[in-house]
């Protein structure tokens, strides 16, 4: 069963992820991409993982640019689902 980070162990799993902060109960990350369909392209491979991990960070789409908020809802803040989670889309974004 996940469970809450403390702050410190949020803070220190941001040092791990440079492009993410923190804001309030969440971790967050914009990311800008080329075009339309290539943001929404990461938001479909962000899908398929947070699907079978059965995590799902919130995805606000403004036309190319994605906002992902990671939070483990049902623990009221944020949990090592949420900084594996922010791991993973990194890659996706990185690829």
């Amino acid at each position: 069963m996940a469970e809450l980070l403390t702050d410190a162990e949020v803070a220190e799993a941001l040092t791990g992820l440079p492009q993410w902060r923190r804001d309030g109960a969440a971790i967050v990350r914009t990311v800008e991409l080329p075009t339309f369909p290539a943001a929404i392209t990461l938001v479909d491979r962000v899908a398929e993982i947070a699907e079978s991990g059965n995590h799902h960070p919130d995805i606000d789409i403004r036309w190319r640019t994605l906002t992902f908020r990671c939070s483990t809802h049902f623990k009221g803040g944020i949990t090592d689902l949420d900084v594996t989670l922010a791991r993973a889309i990194d890659r996706l974004a990185a690829g």
